[in-house]
């Protein structure tokens, strides 16, 4: 038995599941769109974005910190006998913080005076017997000028009764030798004389510079002696302490750091993206959290630490009342000024530096999908790049659930 099979024609195969894909695809059409292309205004906020000149700050944080520091170091060896002070008290430039001590020292200092008294005791001893010294040149000098005069009383006595015939001619020549010898012995024993003074004063100097070098020596070690009792230098608080009762310290060690309070100056830690547009001398206002306090950037470093840079800022005008090292503060600083920039009051959701898919209310009441650059957060102005113009209204309230629809519909 020859049985037939009649085939059916593939197009009608292909057209019937085409036909029921685009039925499908327009039901789930009508059915999604009727129910989310609609929403509620009552449900939605708005921005009005506006147009106008605008500074614009970076947020920054940071700290205050002390203008003037100081590291106390050990002046040196010695050990820590006694801590006067603790980090956080207020001091003044006269503040001891601690006491080392140090007997080598003592007796080095008591050493040191003890050889400056011999010293200047050998001066004065050298003094007198140059003293004597020049008497006995003075002595023989005053003998030679009697000498003198007792030749030129002979001489005129020669050469008197040599006119009245009485002496002889060789004895007038002997007189006149003798005052001429005698003479010569003056001036002789006068440079002598004025080289002794001339070699006294030299000796006296060196023996001048052997004491004031002493009297150096012993300063420096009485200094050492009296820094051992470690003063701030300035007025201020105690930082820190680097060291413990009892401790052993060698020269130069740190042993605490003191710093100003009422001289400060700010440490600001400033985004990475926006150091390079910071200028030095760009206008800062530093929030204490009672009150704000103006300033300047003085200097931006160049390295990068954690996403951040840091910058210093020197402040002017009156501190507030809690202005203290270490403070926890919020900075504003300058960056530039826009003439004409589009802007909205800072809202949730909305982020600064970034794209973000956004409705935006259109002429004809609808809400049209855009992508919106936003810019710099400034002063609570969120400022806009791209995506809308001055006038129009930024729908605020989180709807991206409804991303999927290039445009609403509102409904009272």
């Amino acid at each position: 038995m020859k049985i037939e099979l009649s085939q059916q024609k593939p197009w009608k195969k292909w057209g019937l599941s085409s036909l029921f894909i685009i039925l499908l695809g327009y039901a789930a059409f009508a059915v999604s769109s009727k129910s989310t292309k609609s929403i509620s205004r009552d449900s939605l906020t708005f921005q009005t974005v506006e147009q106008g000149a605008i500074d614009v700050y970076s947020n920054a944080y940071g700290e205050f910190a002390s203008a003037k520091e100081r590291l106390l170091t050990a002046p040196a060896q010695g050990k820590v006998s006694e801590i006067l002070v603790r980090p956080g008290t207020k001091i003044t430039p006269e503040t001891v913080i601690l006491q080392l001590s140090n007997p080598r020292l003592e007796q080095e200092v008591s050493e040191a005076q003890g050889q400056l008294a011999q010293q200047k005791a050998q001066r004065e001893a050298f003094k007198y017997e140059q003293q004597n010294e020049r008497l006995n040149y003075q002595g023989r000098i005053a003998d030679i000028e009697a000498e003198i005069e007792k030749a030129e009383l002979e001489l005129s006595v020669n050469q008197n009764l040599l006119g009245l015939g009485v002496a002889s001619k060789i004895e007038l020549q002997r007189a006149e030798l003798a005052v001429k010898q005698e003479t010569k012995r003056l001036q002789f024993e006068k440079e002598k004389y004025k080289q002794f003074i001339e070699m006294q004063g030299y000796q006296l100097t060196q023996r001048d510079i052997t004491i004031i070098q002493q009297e150096s020596q012993v300063a420096l070690l009485q200094k050492q002696l009296d820094d051992m009792r470690v003063k701030s230098g300035i007025g201020g608080s105690l930082q820190t302490l680097e060291v413990e009762l009892g401790q052993s310290v060698q020269l130069g060690q740190a042993l605490a750091k003191v710093g100003s309070d009422t001289e400060l100056i700010a440490r600001i830690r400033l985004p990475q993206q926006q150091a390079d547009q910071i200028d030095i001398n760009a206008p800062v206002k530093i929030d204490t959290q009672k009150g704000v306090v103006s300033g300047h950037i003085s200097r931006v470093e160049s390295v990068v630490t954690n996403g951040s840079v840091l910058a210093e800022a020197v402040l002017k005008g009156e501190l507030t009342s809690n202005a203290r090292p270490s403070l926890s503060i919020a900075a504003q600083v300058f960056i530039k000024h826009q003439p004409d920039a589009l802007y909205i009051p800072q809202v949730a959701g909305l982020r600064p530096r970034s794209k973000q898919s956004l409705f935006v209310l259109t002429s004809n009441n609808l809400l049209e999908r855009r992508e919106v650059s936003f810019g710099e957060l400034s002063q609570g102005k969120l400022i806009i790049n791209s995506g809308v113009n001055g006038g129009e209204k930024i729908v605020s309230t989180d709807i991206s659930k409804y991303n999927k629809f290039n445009q609403l519909s509102l409904s009272d």
